[in-house]
């Protein structure tokens, strides 16, 4: 089978774009799951973070969507913090506090209930509403290609 020149230059180069694509996302939940865990090391009890998916929104150009699990042991909690972009939060197991500086005072939310932080809000509280269960929930950010998406306050 004959493959013309221009034809297998298309493909190529929709390879390459796609080989850089994969190779983006991977950098970006590396260096999220960096960010988090490295803070979370710090914080003694901090939530443990497993990045689950990454990839740039083809229909919003410059916006990425990341998801990420974050589990707190029993009593766990992380420092105040701040997040590029939006984020939308549900509940996967047991019950979490969580304020933030747009949304109004602490609610426990859980399993199965969510929760919204936009844009340029402070996340206050941040924690596990139990001292003897573990609690999980699924993170969801959307924001700028390569942004970093927690960070802790000093």
């Amino acid at each position: 089978m004959l493959i013309s020149n221009n034809t297998a230059g298309r493909r190529s180069r929709r390879a390459a774009i796609y080989l850089t694509s994969i190779a983006a996302s991977l950098l970006a939940a590396t260096t999220i799951w960096v960010g988090f865990t490295s803070r979370a090391a710090g914080q003694g009890s901090g939530g443990q973070v497993k990045p689950v998916f990454t990839g740039q929104l083809p229909n919003v150009p410059g916006k990425s969507l990341t998801a990420v699990v974050v589990t707190y042991g029993p009593g766990g909690k992380s420092a105040k913090h701040r997040h590029a972009g939006s984020v939308f939060a549900y509940v996967l197991s047991g019950a979490i506090r969580s304020q933030n500086s747009a949304t109004g005072p602490a609610k426990v939310y859980k399993t199965g209930e969510s929760f919204f932080e936009p844009s340029g809000s402070e996340h206050l509280v941040s924690e596990n509403a139990s001292e003897t269960e573990p609690a999980s929930l699924l993170a969801v950010f959307v924001a700028e290609d390569g942004a970093q998406l927690t960070t802790f306050d000093k």
